[in-house]
């Protein structure tokens, strides 16, 4: 029953509106202390760098949202790049950048809904929660809320990284935040370029150990007795010393499974279930 009430439209409109107003609540009430700082000149050192193409083939998804969503990007960048965040505060991607509307300049772009490839006004800004995730992962940054699709919708196509190693967001309390348990201040850049979508993660401190994501156990599963097809497989932060190479620490960062909309690639080993 409770199922087939969030199906209805009207019904999963309110749900929406009514976590929307508790994540504002939460935001203006709570104890988190938000960065919202500017750096005024960068931070003297670079921890991590990263870049991600703007335009892959998605499936058969139309290529015009992909042209869309870079716009969305460009907007979405101005309000995130140079925030600095100081010792005990987080970082919340929706809190910068706020509710993302035709008003503000958004286009229509892909999104991600209840396990279909839906169009939608600021469509396309999960590419910038990504990114960043991936950048925090190779820093000394504590994640405090971090989800993931339930279902894996594309086929891989220009992947450079590991299977579901990004992070999922919806206007704004499917979010991304991560807070800053250390000593020293950092600074997060975000930009669009003619090609890519760029990131940088920038500290007032020299760091001392580098940070590395190691995939392990990947593998393609098929339930033969609901015909569907199934993608995991576990990620690992390394930290090792800068200085002398040691390996530091080998930590669980999470373990994914996903149900494919696609079939397995040719060739792929496929674990019968």
């Amino acid at each position: 029953m409770l199922a087939t009430l969030k199906k209805n439209p009207v019904v999963r409109k309110f749900a929406v509106e009514h976590h929307r107003l508790q994540r504002q609540l939460v935001w203006r009430t709570g104890a988190t202390r938000y960065a919202s700082e500017r750096s005024q000149a960068n931070l003297p050192f670079k921890v991590f760098s990263h870049k991600s193409l703007l335009l892959r083939k998605l499936g058969n998804a139309d290529m015009r949202l992909q042209h869309n969503k870079i716009t969305n990007l460009q907007l979405a960048s101005k309000e995130i790049t140079k925030i600095v965040i100081k010792p005990g505060e987080t970082f919340s991607l929706w809190k910068l950048v706020g509710r993302p509307s035709a008003k503000k300049g958004y286009l229509p772009g892909i999104l991600l809904s209840n396990g279909e490839v839906i169009e939608g006004v600021g469509g396309g800004l999960c590419q910038m929660a990504n990114l960043l995730y991936w950048m925090i992962l190779h820093s000394p940054l504590t994640v405090t809320e971090r989800y993931r699709h339930s279902f894996d919708a594309f086929p891989d196509s220009g992947r450079v990284l590991p299977f579901a190693s990004g992070a999922t967001i919806f206007y704004n309390y499917v979010d991304l935040q991560f807070r800053n348990d250390t000593e020293a201040d950092f600074e997060i850049e975000v930009w669009v370029d003619d090609k890519f979508l760029r990131g940088e993660l920038r500290a007032s401190h020299e760091p001392k150990v580098a940070y590395s994501i190691i995939e392990r156990d990947h593998r393609f599963l098929h339930n033969q007795k609901t015909g569907k097809f199934y993608r995991e497989n576990i990620l690992f932060q390394q930290i090792t010393d800068r200085r002398t190479g040691n390996l530091l620490s080998d930590t669980l960062v999470c373990e994914n499974h996903s149900e494919m909309k696609y079939l397995p690639p040719p060739g792929a080993i496929v674990v019968m279930e």
